[in-house]
């Protein structure tokens, strides 16, 4: 990396297998699982079937990943390592298109400094380690990206436009919001004032993307009470954006763009711009805001970052030809120092909300013949669904019919008077819940219903609390 490079070496395995490298790193979390993680490793376990019945009830919008994980988990094994790999490949894989991308756009330093720059990038970090479907769709926006790069330098063909179709219909599949790409990618046309057989071949192949996407959005519209808990669009949520919006225009400035010419700029600056933009519009109707459904503009952040480099290389060359080549390497090394604590923060347990794995051990210390538990809120049974050899002989008391019966993630429980009846009905009972720092106010008459028999005929005699979640055994009075 310390020597000049030729515009067209073969880099993409550097940034890939470094990125592989960051994913790999401390990838266990030390055995840690957190309440989303949780959610794919209990479906995932499921069978075709009952993962099928489950999503005409919920979570509909991220079937393709959970019957991808069921696959994996069947052949591999449930574990934290089968987990997350498939994102740590993903954004690998990320990276390298990042890194063919600049290449071909504006150079070898340019490419070399975006990749390494993609998986350094907090958001990334958080996402390169986690077992949901975000990692995925980051790599087939590069994928999406690296072929429409492909046909606007004509060197496209038929296939290129069906690989192109393809990949933005599998990316809508795991999560339909990375259709947004396609308007970013529209505005990459539009700037690069591409011929009319070009916008042709893109509306058929986005047309056709979004039309096998269309069954999913629109049933998945059924359950949108799954989002619900997203709070509403506040000014200091959009400071991140804005952060980011201003690297990415400097960076933009820089590549020095001009109407009808392919380059960083009308490439990186829409895959930025337009899905953030895009995702706070609709935030606006009804709160969607979450980085995570755009972790993919992230791709566009890494462009422009690795065109500024690029360009302080070639600024840097006329008057210190022996420094420029070690301008990228330096920087590199600085901003890994420099987000060395953020990165070991990452791939901790607290840097998630809570444990699902933590109370597991504390249950099976703490349980005895006969002890019953309940779940304040329901949600909080996912402990028990990862952990069931923890919680064996427990008998859940609210619980009417189980998550697999029920088609659902939770299971179904009982009305606040049967609860109430089974819980006086105990001489102790396990509370599993979140720890006060996490927990949110309690909604609905059940969970109501079992803290209010809990309060007034019981006491607490044990009493854990573990990486936000806990523990607690009560006793009648």
């Amino acid at each position: 990396m310390g020597v000049p490079l030729p515009r067209r070496p073969c880099l993409w395995p550097i940034p890939l297998l470094w990125t592989l490298a960051l994913g790999l790193w401390g990838l266990s979390r030390q055995d840690s699982v957190w309440r989303d993680e949780a959610a794919t490793w209990q479906v995932a376990r499921r069978s075709v079937g009952d993962i099928w019945h489950m999503l005409g009830n919920v979570d509909s919008v991220h079937g393709l990943y959970y019957l991808l994980m069921h696959g994996l988990f069947d052949w591999f094994g449930a574990g934290t390592t089968t987990l997350r790999l498939p994102s740590v490949l993903a954004t690998a894989v990320a990276a390298a298109c990042v890194t063919a991308i600049g290449q071909r756009l504006a150079g070898a330093w340019v490419g070399l400094a975006g990749g390494l720059a993609f998986g350094l990038l907090p958001a990334v970090q958080f996402y390169l380690q986690e077992g949901r479907p975000y990692a995925l769709i980051a790599a087939g926006a590069g994928i999406a990206t690296l072929l429409l790069v492909t046909v606007l330098e004509g060197r496209g063909r038929a296939v290129h436009w069906v690989a192109y179709g393809g990949t933005v219909a599998v990316c809508g599949l795991l999560n339909w919001l990375s259709l947004l790409i396609l308007p970013a990618h529209l505005a990459t046309l539009l700037w690069t004032r591409v011929r009319r057989g070009t916008w042709l071949r893109w509306a058929t192949a986005a047309a056709v993307a979004v039309a096998a996407v269309l069954p999913l959005i629109l049933f998945s519209r059924r359950q949108s009470a799954q989002v619900s808990w997203i709070p509403p669009l506040t000014w200091h949520m959009l400071i991140g954006p804005v952060v980011l919006l201003a690297i990415g225009g400097l960076g933009a400035l820089l590549d020095r763009p001009r109407a009808g010419r392919l380059s960083v700029a009308p490439v990186g600056l829409p895959l930025l711009a337009v899905p953030q933009l895009a995702l706070i519009g609709l935030s606006l109707a009804k709160p969607l805001f979450l980085d995570r459904y755009v972790l993919f503009s992230m791709l566009g952040l890494a462009l422009l970052i690795g065109s500024a480099l690029g360009t302080a290389v070639r600024a840097a060359r006329p008057s210190f030809p022996r420094a420029a080549p070690w301008l990228v390497p330096v920087v590199v090394t600085v901003a890994v120092v420099a987000l060395l604590p953020q990165s070991l923060a990452k791939r901790s347990p607290e840097s998630r909300v809570d444990d699902v794995l933590a109370v597991a051990a504390d249950v099976r210390r703490l349980k005895q013949t006969g002890d019953a538990v309940v779940y304040i809120p329901a949600a909080r049974r996912d402990s028990a669904l990862v952990s069931p050899d923890a919680f064996a002989g427990l008998r859940d008391l609210a619980l009417a019919e189980g998550p697999v019966a029920s088609g659902t993630l939770k299971g179904v429980e009982a009305g606040p008077e049967r609860t109430r009846a089974a819980m006086l009905a105990q001489r102790r009972i396990l509370l599993v819940t979140d720890a006060p720092e996490v927990a949110r106010p309690l909604v609905g008459k059940r969970d109501h219903a079992k803290a209010a028999v809990l309060k007034k005929y019981f006491k607490a005699v044990a009493d854990v609390q573990v990486r936000g979640r806990r523990v607690t055994v009560y006793e009648r009075r």
